[in-house]
């Protein structure tokens, strides 16, 4: 007879509650999900943007969703760190998000350009939605990544929205 293993998760001993970790944890999960969102959405619109400015924006939608996609590590690697399983597939992410997903008929252009203004804009609320847990937390790390996040997101916001003035 095989013996029989258990296997127990180590105790998380950080200096946040347990209670505190899976707020944060849920909001960061929810950030997740917008961002996988988000990313997806930009890349859909490089592949199909076609108009006058095509290559400006092909090129600029590149530049952003690299950017989003070497965002979703540390996001989803501060979720494990406070000792929680962060969301990976569209079910959850689509439970999770706030933001729609990608229109199945590519919009033109400079809709494109209005439907990331706003897909950016709600990202970022939903960073600075995860702050108060933090604070209360005393997460410093956490709190850091949520200003990287909300600098860029609003940067791009502000980028996008000047194409459309």
């Amino acid at each position: 007879m095989a013996a029989k293993t258990t296997t127990a998760a180590a105790r998380i001993d950080i200096g946040i509650s347990a209670s505190d970790r899976a707020k944060i944890a849920q909001g960061l999960s929810r950030l997740l999900a917008d961002t996988y969102t988000l990313y997806l959405t930009t890349h859909n619109f490089h592949w199909n943007v076609t108009g006058p400015m095509f290559n400006t924006l092909h090129a600029m939608f590149m530049e952003q969703y690299t950017e989003l996609w070497n965002a979703v590590d540390p996001i989803a690697e501060r979720i494990r760190a406070l000792g929680h399983v962060a969301p990976g597939s569209y079910t959850q992410f689509g439970r999770l998000s706030t933001l729609s997903d990608a229109p199945a008929t590519p919009p033109k252009a400079m809709d494109m350009v209005r439907v990331l203004v706003a897909g950016h804009e709600t990202v970022a609320r939903t960073a600075r939605g995860v702050f108060p847990a933090a604070e209360r937390a005393d997460d410093q790390p956490t709190a850091d990544l949520l200003t990287q996040r909300l600098d860029i997101h609003e940067k791009t916001a502000w980028m996008l929205r000047s194409l459309l003035e």
